[in-house]
């Protein structure tokens, strides 16, 4: 049985995690007392572990989809995930689905439901391109300025933006307090497979896109229910390559990047080489900058190594502090494009006591674990 140590307060864990979370400041000034507390906690918990988290993980598994209260994570391990990753692509057209086929108003329920019972909530949002019309991966535009301040597509993009400040604003509490967000804008960034990548919008006007679009969300949309995330992809060579799009202190308040194993089971070494150095490198991002740093996604898809978790994984990452790591959707069959896709262990999988075994590690925070430390209080 997992021991959950954390009402265990001794007087120097106490002391550590006071000086832990005094290095970090939020970048809202006036963010919701929800929001602050979460974020301070998000910067004490490194000292006890990372909580764990799956995107999509209440509306849908393997083999099914839509069913009250099924996750494969709880079928696993009997415990659900501590972090909520969820999508807004294609909000802003109007749809009642998003990109992946989830229904708002489902994802809705699912974030209060699981903030109710102590979770945490993160959103990333892959915007359909405001300038030529297609999916959020048309790369074809050489530059965005046209979505600025009296650009051509800046009215159009104001108005995706209203969707996705309009949800945001409406995800109430049971006493009717917004529920606090992890909001990761505009991420793989540093990649060239998106409209807002390196290819395809300057350093300096993905700075511009990222500023504005939290300005615009802050001071026109009153949102105050945000925590920043400045999310790359796993180019950068140092910090200085992690940084170079940064758009400044007062715009974020985590720094974190995405990363997926590829390939058969004899890369995992060099994998776990990889993610050790990135790692290490955003952990000196996260104490130069005095950020919150966190893994934004990761995985290895249907998970072929049946001992990757603690094998590949765990070593790599348990060395360093930081707040959480999100694993991608159990997507299942997908019929557009006759593949399988899923990053966490459903039931009867090989990998299913790896996983547990991760699980009954003390670094690793799961909802429990998240519901005892009141992350909210």
């Amino acid at each position: 049985m997992k021991m959950i140590f954390k009402n265990l307060f001794y007087p120097a864990l106490i002391v550590a995690s006071s000086l832990l979370s005094a290095q970090y400041k939020i970048s809202d000034s006036q963010a919701t007392k929800e929001t602050q507390k979460l974020f301070e906690n998000l910067g004490k918990a490194q000292d006890k572990g990372y909580f764990v988290g799956h995107q999509d993980d209440l509306a849908y598994g393997v083999y099914w989809k839509y069913q009250n209260d099924r996750s494969d994570v709880k079928e696993t391990i009997g415990d659900y995930p501590a972090v909520f990753g969820w999508e807004l692509g294609d909000i802003e057209l109007g749809k009642d689905k998003n990109l992946d086929g989830v229904p708002f108003d489902k994802m809705k329920q699912y974030i209060r439901d699981s903030y109710e019972k102590g979770g945490i909530i993160t959103i990333s949002w892959h915007a359909n391109n405001p300038i030529t019309g297609k999916n959020a991966w048309d790369f074809s535009n050489k530059s965005i300025k046209s979505i600025f301040s009296g650009g051509e597509n800046h009215q159009k993009f104001v108005t995706y933006l209203d969707k996705v400040a309009d949800f945001l604003a409406d995800l109430k509490g049971k006493n009717g307090e917004t529920i606090p967000i992890i909001w990761r804008p505009w991420h793989e960034h540093t990649g060239t497979w998106f409209w807002w990548g390196a290819n395809s919008a300057s350093d300096e006007e993905y700075k511009e896109l990222f500023r504005f679009t939290t300005d615009y969300f802050r001071k026109t949309k009153g949102l105050h229910n945000l925590i920043l995330g400045y999310n790359t992809s796993i180019e950068f060579k140092n910090t200085e390559d992690f940084l170079k799009r940064y758009p400044g202190d007062e715009y974020v308040d985590m720094v974190s990047f995405d990363a997926y194993q590829r390939g058969s089971i004899d890369k995992g070494n060099e994998f776990a080489k990889n993610l050790d150095f990135w790692m290490n490198t955003l952990d000196e991002v996260a104490k130069k900058q005095n950020k919150i740093p966190a893994i934004g996604e990761i995985g290895y898809n249907q998970i072929p190594d049946s001992k990757w978790f603690t094998e590949v994984l765990k070593p790599s990452i348990e060395k360093y502090k930081f707040s959480y790591v999100l694993f991608w959707r159990n997507a299942g069959f997908k019929p557009e494009n006759n593949e399988v896709e899923y990053y966490l262990p459903f039931k009867g999988h090989s990998a299913e006591k790896d996983f547990m075994k991760f699980y009954k590690d003390e670094k690793t925070l799961f909802l429990k674990d998240a519901s005892n430390l009141k992350l909210y209080k």
